[in-house]
C-alpha cells in the first residue's frame, strides 16, 4: 500500500500547506511508498512528481502533473484518468496525511469528502476540525470547560460590544492570523468589517491586551496522548502588536523557521495548568492527530486562545521533551489513521417499518 500527502488547498494558507506538506512527504518517503497530491487554488487535485521544492508551485500546478478526481461512495478515493480510452486508475492508498492549513482543508469540508470516499486520513475528525475552526464556537466550549478565556462577543449589526477599546478582531472562521486587526473603537471596528474580506462570513471581537504574550503546545493523541515542550514564540519587531502571520511562517521552512524560545521559561505552577488545561481541550474540542494549542500569558493571567487542528510544520518543532523524531510522529500519525478512523457511517435501523406503513405520499401532501 502506498501513503499520501495532501497539501495546498483553495485557502489563505495555501502556500504554508506546500511547505508543510513537502516536509512531510520528504520525511515519509524514507520510510515507505509515498505519493504527493497537490490541491490547487481553484480547488482541483493532482499527483504530482516527486523530489518537487516550493519554488515549483510559484507558476501554480508543476510541470509533469496529473489530475486527479475524488469519488464518494463504495470504491471511491483518488483516481487518475485514463484519457480518452485508458482505463480510470485508483490511487490504492492506506491513508492520506493532511497538511492543509485554513480554508477547507482545515474546517471539515475535506475530512467530509474523504469520510464519503472511505478514504483514511490524519487530524481532525469533522466534528473537531469545525471546531476548532470556529472561534466563536470554540470560544463557548471552553468557557463550558470551565477554562479561562477573553471576552469574545460577535459583531453584528445589532447590539454595542460590552467591552471597553482598544480591540482585537478576527476572522470568526479562519485558521491563522491572517485577517486580523487591532483598532481602537468600535466605530473603526464596524468600519474595518466592510472593508476586511476575511471578516465577511463573520467577526469575533475581543479586548486587545498588549500585556499579554502567546504559549503554545502541542498534542498528539497516538499511540497515546502526549504532550509537547511549552513554546513562547517571539516577535519580528519588538513594535508589532500581534504575532502575525509574518511571524510564525515567512522564513522559508514555514514554522520551523519562526523566532521562539522552548523550552519556554515559565513558572512551575504556570506550566503545570497550562498542561493541564491542554489535556482538558483535547477531549473538550476532540483532538485527534497533532494539534497545537496557543494560550495568552502575562502578570499571573493566563487564557486559552484557540486550537490549530493542523499546525504548521505538524508542530513538529515542539516535540523535544522528550525528542520526539519527525519520522515517529508522521509513522504515528498514519498508523492512527488506519487502527482508529475518524467515523464510520451507518444505515443501522434504516430497516424499512417506516416506509412499509407511510402509505400514500399523494395523500400526506393533501
Amino acid at each position: 500500500m502506498t501513503t499520501a500527502v495532501l497539501f495546498g488547498g483553495p485557502s489563505p494558507e495555501h502556500d504554508v500547506s506546500i511547505l508543510t506538506g513537502l516536509q512531510a512527504w520528504r520525511e515519509l518517503r524514507r520510510a515507505r511508498p509515498t505519493v504527493g497530491i497537490y490541491w490547487s487554488k481553484t480547488g482541483a487535485f493532482f499527483q504530482v512528481p516527486d523530489d518537487l521544492e516550493a519554488e515549483s508551485f510559484l507558476l501554480g500546478i508543476p510541470r509533469g502533473s496529473t489530475p486527479l478526481v475524488l469519488q464518494a461512495g463504495e470504491g471511491g478515493g483518488f483516481s487518475a484518468s485514463g484519457g480518452r480510452f485508458g482505463r480510470e486508475r485508483r490511487l490504492d492508498l492506506d491513508a492520506v496525511v493532511l497538511a492543509t492549513h485554513g480554508g477547507p482543508g482545515e474546517d471539515g469540508t475535506l475530512q467530509a469528502a474523504l469520510d464519503l470516499a472511505g478514504v483514511a486520513y490524519t487530524g481532525p475528525t469533522v466534528a473537531g476540525a469545525a471546531l476548532g475552526m470556529d472561534k466563536w464556537a470554540f470560544a463557548g466550549a471552553v468557557r463550558a470547560a470551565d477554562l479561562p478565556t477573553l471576552p469574545r462577543v460577535l459583531l453584528t449589526d445589532e447590539g454595542t460590544i460590552p467591552f471597553a477599546g482598544p480591540y482585537i478582531l478576527k476572522p470568526r472562521f479562519g485558521g491563522s492570523s491572517i485577517g486580523i486587526d487591532v483598532v481602537a473603537d468600535e466605530a473603526t471596528a464596524r468600519a474595518r468589517v466592510l472593508a476586511n474580506p476575511h471578516l465577511a462570513h463573520g467577526c469575533v471581537v475581543e479586548p486587545f491586551r498588549a500585556d499579554l504574550s502567546d504559549l503554545q503546545i502541542a498534542v498528539r493523541t497516538y499511540p497515546s496522548l502526549e504532550l509537547s515542550a511549552l513554546e513562547r514564540p517571539l516577535r519580528r519587531s519588538a513594535a508589532a502588536e500581534i504575532l502575525d502571520y509574518r511571524d510564525k511562517y515567512v522564513g522559508g521552512e514555514g514554522m520551523v523557521s519562526a523566532p521562539r524560545e522552548i523550552p519556554a521559561v515559565v513558572a512551575a505552577e504556570l506550566a503545570d495548568a497550562l498542561r493541564a488545561a491542554a489535556r482538558t481541550i483535547t477531549q473538550v474540542a476532540s483532538v485527534r492527530g497533532i494539534a497545537r494549542i496557543d494560550f495568552l500569558e502575562g502578570e499571573g493571567e493566563w487564557y486559552v486562545n484557540e486550537v490549530n487542528t493542523i499546525p504548521g510544520s505538524l508542530a513538529k518543532h515542539l516535540f523535544v521533551e522528550p525528542v520526539v523524531a519527525f519520522s515517529q510522529l508522521l509513522a504515528d500519525l498514519v498508523a492512527e489513521a488506519i487502527e482508529r478512523p475518524s467515523h464510520a457511517y451507518s444505515a443501522a435501523g434504516a430497516d424499512g417499518s417506516v416506509l412499509a406503513s407511510a402509505g400514500s405520499i399523494a395523500a400526506k401532501l393533501a
